[in-house]
Protein backbone atom coordinates (compact mmCIF):
# COMPACT_ATOMS: atom_id res chain seq x y z
CA UNK A 1 0.00 0.00 0.00
CA UNK A 2 1.38 3.62 -1.08
CA UNK A 3 2.20 5.78 2.18
CA UNK A 4 0.81 8.79 1.16
CA UNK A 5 1.59 10.97 4.17
CA UNK A 6 3.23 14.41 2.69
CA UNK A 7 2.06 14.10 -0.57
CA UNK A 8 -0.31 16.24 -2.11
CA UNK A 9 -3.53 15.72 -3.92
CA UNK A 10 -5.53 18.27 -6.01
CA UNK A 11 -9.30 17.27 -5.22
CA UNK A 12 -12.12 19.31 -7.86
CA UNK A 13 -15.39 19.65 -6.47
CA UNK A 14 -14.21 19.68 -2.75
CA UNK A 15 -16.37 21.39 -1.09
CA UNK A 16 -19.71 19.06 -1.48
CA UNK A 17 -20.67 15.30 -1.95
CA UNK A 18 -18.15 13.00 -3.00
CA UNK A 19 -15.54 15.41 -3.29
CA UNK A 20 -15.91 16.18 0.22
CA UNK A 21 -15.84 12.41 1.15
CA UNK A 22 -12.54 12.42 -0.85
CA UNK A 23 -10.73 15.03 0.80
CA UNK A 24 -11.51 14.10 4.64
CA UNK A 25 -10.23 10.73 3.94
CA UNK A 26 -6.72 11.72 2.08
CA UNK A 27 -6.57 14.40 5.23
CA UNK A 28 -7.01 11.36 7.93
CA UNK A 29 -3.87 9.17 5.92
CA UNK A 30 -1.88 12.52 6.43
CA UNK A 31 -2.28 13.98 2.18
CA UNK A 32 -2.08 17.22 1.93
CA UNK A 33 -4.65 19.10 -0.15
CA UNK A 34 -5.54 21.41 -2.60
CA UNK A 35 -9.23 21.73 -2.71
CA UNK A 36 -11.23 22.90 -5.92
CA UNK A 37 -14.48 24.91 -5.72
CA UNK A 38 -16.28 27.52 -7.97
CA UNK A 39 -15.84 29.93 -4.84
CA UNK A 40 -13.64 29.86 -2.33
CA UNK A 41 -16.46 30.32 0.16
CA UNK A 42 -17.47 26.66 -0.89
CA UNK A 43 -14.66 25.53 0.44
CA UNK A 44 -14.07 27.58 3.39
CA UNK A 45 -15.35 24.83 6.20
CA UNK A 46 -13.93 21.89 4.37
CA UNK A 47 -10.42 23.78 4.13
CA UNK A 48 -10.38 23.96 8.59
CA UNK A 49 -11.73 20.75 8.69
CA UNK A 50 -8.47 18.74 6.89
CA UNK A 51 -6.02 21.61 8.58
CA UNK A 52 -7.36 20.21 11.98
CA UNK A 53 -6.38 16.82 10.87
CA UNK A 54 -2.83 18.03 10.64
CA UNK A 55 -2.14 18.34 7.12
CA UNK A 56 -1.48 21.18 5.24
CA UNK A 57 -4.10 23.04 2.31
CA UNK A 58 -5.63 25.50 0.64
CA UNK A 59 -7.91 25.81 -1.48
CA UNK A 60 -8.40 27.10 -5.06
CA UNK A 61 -11.05 28.32 -7.06
CA UNK A 62 -12.57 27.95 -11.13
CA UNK A 63 -15.32 27.49 -13.17
CA UNK A 64 -14.15 24.22 -14.63
CA UNK A 65 -16.84 24.79 -18.03
CA UNK A 66 -14.46 28.40 -18.46
CA UNK A 67 -10.84 27.11 -19.71
CA UNK A 68 -9.46 30.69 -19.49
CA UNK A 69 -10.44 30.08 -15.43
CA UNK A 70 -8.85 26.19 -15.19
CA UNK A 71 -5.57 27.45 -16.27
CA UNK A 72 -5.76 29.97 -13.96
CA UNK A 73 -6.28 27.40 -11.28
CA UNK A 74 -3.44 25.38 -12.88
CA UNK A 75 -0.81 28.24 -13.24
CA UNK A 76 -1.84 29.27 -9.95
CA UNK A 77 -0.93 25.83 -8.22
CA UNK A 78 2.47 25.92 -10.38
CA UNK A 79 3.09 29.18 -8.96
CA UNK A 80 3.11 27.78 -5.49
CA UNK A 81 5.40 25.15 -6.09
CA UNK A 82 3.09 22.27 -5.75
CA UNK A 83 3.65 18.64 -6.46
CA UNK A 84 0.60 17.50 -7.54
CA UNK A 85 1.63 13.74 -6.65
CA UNK A 86 -2.04 13.11 -6.80
CA UNK A 87 -5.06 14.22 -8.68
CA UNK A 88 -8.58 13.69 -8.27
CA UNK A 89 -10.93 14.68 -11.31
CA UNK A 90 -14.39 14.59 -9.41
CA UNK A 91 -16.15 17.64 -9.91
CA UNK A 92 -18.88 17.47 -12.37
CA UNK A 93 -22.49 18.62 -13.76
CA UNK A 94 -25.40 17.13 -14.55
CA UNK A 95 -27.47 19.41 -16.66
CA UNK A 96 -31.03 18.17 -16.35
CA UNK A 97 -33.31 15.21 -17.05
CA UNK A 98 -34.79 15.39 -19.80
CA UNK A 99 -38.17 13.22 -20.08
CA UNK A 100 -39.28 14.44 -23.81
CA UNK A 101 -35.12 13.40 -24.71
CA UNK A 102 -36.03 13.62 -28.57
CA UNK A 103 -36.17 17.70 -27.42
CA UNK A 104 -32.51 17.76 -25.79
CA UNK A 105 -30.84 21.04 -26.50
CA UNK A 106 -26.89 21.29 -28.17
CA UNK A 107 -26.21 23.35 -24.85
CA UNK A 108 -26.76 19.98 -22.99
CA UNK A 109 -23.61 18.54 -24.49
CA UNK A 110 -21.84 21.42 -24.55
CA UNK A 111 -21.82 22.20 -20.83
CA UNK A 112 -21.59 18.86 -19.87
CA UNK A 113 -18.49 18.43 -21.96
CA UNK A 114 -17.10 21.12 -21.02
CA UNK A 115 -16.98 19.92 -17.36
CA UNK A 116 -16.76 16.47 -17.19
CA UNK A 117 -14.55 15.47 -19.92
CA UNK A 118 -12.44 18.80 -21.13
CA UNK A 119 -11.34 20.60 -17.60
CA UNK A 120 -10.48 17.26 -16.29
CA UNK A 121 -8.58 15.96 -19.19
CA UNK A 122 -6.94 19.58 -18.81
CA UNK A 123 -5.93 18.92 -15.87
CA UNK A 124 -4.49 15.74 -16.51
CA UNK A 125 -2.14 17.32 -19.01
CA UNK A 126 -1.23 19.60 -17.05
CA UNK A 127 -0.12 17.46 -13.89
CA UNK A 128 0.74 14.06 -15.34
CA UNK A 129 4.13 15.00 -17.69
CA UNK A 130 5.63 16.17 -13.61
CA UNK A 131 4.44 12.81 -12.44
CA UNK A 132 6.25 11.10 -14.84
CA UNK A 133 9.43 13.24 -14.74
CA UNK A 134 9.11 12.68 -10.78
CA UNK A 135 8.46 8.97 -11.37
CA UNK A 136 5.06 8.78 -9.06
CA UNK A 137 1.19 9.77 -9.77
CA UNK A 138 -2.07 8.68 -9.22
CA UNK A 139 -4.79 9.95 -11.53
CA UNK A 140 -8.59 8.98 -10.35
CA UNK A 141 -11.21 10.06 -12.97
CA UNK A 142 -14.50 9.92 -11.62
CA UNK A 143 -16.92 8.31 -14.01
CA UNK A 144 -20.71 6.93 -13.93
CA UNK A 145 -22.31 3.79 -14.55
CA UNK A 146 -25.16 5.27 -16.12
CA UNK A 147 -27.00 3.26 -19.42
CA UNK A 148 -29.25 3.24 -21.77
CA UNK A 149 -30.70 6.08 -20.29
CA UNK A 150 -30.84 9.11 -23.08
CA UNK A 151 -32.93 11.20 -20.24
CA UNK A 152 -29.29 12.47 -19.38
CA UNK A 153 -27.63 11.96 -22.82
CA UNK A 154 -25.68 14.80 -22.09
CA UNK A 155 -23.99 13.75 -19.06
CA UNK A 156 -23.37 9.81 -20.10
CA UNK A 157 -22.02 11.21 -22.99
CA UNK A 158 -19.20 13.09 -21.62
CA UNK A 159 -18.24 10.47 -19.14
CA UNK A 160 -18.50 7.91 -21.37
CA UNK A 161 -15.49 10.71 -23.57
CA UNK A 162 -14.24 10.76 -20.45
CA UNK A 163 -13.76 7.14 -19.89
CA UNK A 164 -12.40 6.83 -23.37
CA UNK A 165 -9.48 9.58 -23.14
CA UNK A 166 -8.59 8.26 -19.58
CA UNK A 167 -8.13 4.90 -20.71
CA UNK A 168 -6.34 6.09 -23.91
CA UNK A 169 -3.40 7.36 -21.32
CA UNK A 170 -3.87 4.47 -19.21
CA UNK A 171 -2.32 2.58 -22.28
CA UNK A 172 1.04 4.84 -22.07
CA UNK A 173 1.40 4.59 -18.24
CA UNK A 174 0.53 0.91 -17.94
CA UNK A 175 3.65 -0.41 -16.01
CA UNK A 176 4.98 2.92 -14.48
CA UNK A 177 4.09 3.86 -10.92
CA UNK A 178 2.28 6.95 -12.69
CA UNK A 179 -1.36 5.24 -13.02
CA UNK A 180 -4.68 6.75 -13.85
CA UNK A 181 -8.07 4.96 -13.33
CA UNK A 182 -11.44 5.31 -12.98
CA UNK A 183 -13.91 5.27 -10.30
CA UNK A 184 -17.89 5.00 -10.05
CA UNK A 185 -19.41 6.58 -6.86
CA UNK A 186 -22.84 4.58 -7.66
CA UNK A 187 -25.64 6.86 -7.37
CA UNK A 188 -25.47 8.30 -4.06
CA UNK A 189 -27.77 10.77 -2.48
CA UNK A 190 -25.66 13.88 -3.32
CA UNK A 191 -26.90 17.35 -5.01
CA UNK A 192 -26.15 15.83 -8.34
CA UNK A 193 -27.70 12.20 -7.67
CA UNK A 194 -30.75 13.58 -6.19
CA UNK A 195 -32.55 12.64 -2.96
CA UNK A 196 -34.19 9.15 -4.64
CA UNK A 197 -30.62 7.55 -4.64
CA UNK A 198 -29.88 4.06 -3.04
CA UNK A 199 -26.96 5.16 -1.93
CA UNK A 200 -25.65 6.42 1.18
CA UNK A 201 -22.26 9.14 0.24
CA UNK A 202 -20.30 7.99 2.87
CA UNK A 203 -20.82 4.56 1.35
CA UNK A 204 -18.09 5.76 -1.16
CA UNK A 205 -15.11 5.06 1.19
CA UNK A 206 -12.87 3.69 1.12
CA UNK A 207 -13.43 2.85 -2.55
CA UNK A 208 -13.74 6.19 -4.04
CA UNK A 209 -9.55 6.62 -3.38
CA UNK A 210 -8.32 3.26 -3.49
CA UNK A 211 -6.80 4.04 -7.22
CA UNK A 212 -4.22 6.74 -4.89
CA UNK A 213 -3.09 4.04 -2.85
CA UNK A 214 -2.51 1.27 -5.47
CA UNK A 215 1.12 -0.33 -5.65
CA UNK A 216 0.97 -2.44 -8.57
CA UNK A 217 1.90 0.05 -11.41
CA UNK A 218 -1.77 -1.22 -13.30
CA UNK A 219 -3.43 1.73 -14.86
CA UNK A 220 -7.12 1.32 -17.21
CA UNK A 221 -9.22 -0.33 -14.16
CA UNK A 222 -12.94 0.94 -12.92
CA UNK A 223 -12.33 1.30 -9.14
CA UNK A 224 -15.95 1.25 -8.79
CA UNK A 225 -16.73 2.42 -5.11
CA UNK A 226 -19.75 0.63 -4.36
CA UNK A 227 -17.19 -3.11 -4.85
CA UNK A 228 -15.52 -1.81 -1.17
CA UNK A 229 -17.93 -0.70 0.76
CA UNK A 230 -17.44 -1.79 4.60
CA UNK A 231 -13.96 -3.10 3.87
CA UNK A 232 -10.72 -1.51 5.19
CA UNK A 233 -8.70 0.05 3.29
CA UNK A 234 -5.77 -3.05 3.45
CA UNK A 235 -8.82 -5.63 2.21
CA UNK A 236 -10.05 -3.26 -0.66
CA UNK A 237 -6.57 -2.85 -1.88
CA UNK A 238 -6.04 -6.30 -2.03
CA UNK A 239 -9.45 -6.55 -4.11
CA UNK A 240 -8.83 -3.77 -6.26
CA UNK A 241 -5.47 -6.58 -7.81
CA UNK A 242 -8.27 -8.81 -8.97
CA UNK A 243 -10.14 -5.87 -11.22
CA UNK A 244 -9.07 -5.94 -15.21
CA UNK A 245 -7.41 -3.56 -17.28
CA UNK A 246 -9.84 -2.00 -19.62
CA UNK A 247 -8.09 -1.68 -22.30
CA UNK A 248 -6.24 -3.88 -25.28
Amino acid sequence: MVDIKGKWALVTGANRGIGYRIAIFMAQHGCNLILHSRSLEHTAAVLQEVRALGVDAYDVAAELSDLSQVQKMIDEIRSKGTPVDILFNDAAVQIAYRQDYYQTPAEDYAQSFAINTIAPMMLCYAFIPPMIARGWGRVINTTSGIRNEPEQAGYSASKAALDKVTLDLAGKLDGTDVCINLTDPGWCRTDLGGPQAPNDPDSVIPGICIGAFVDDKISGRNLGAQNFTGMTLEAALEKAKTFPKLFL
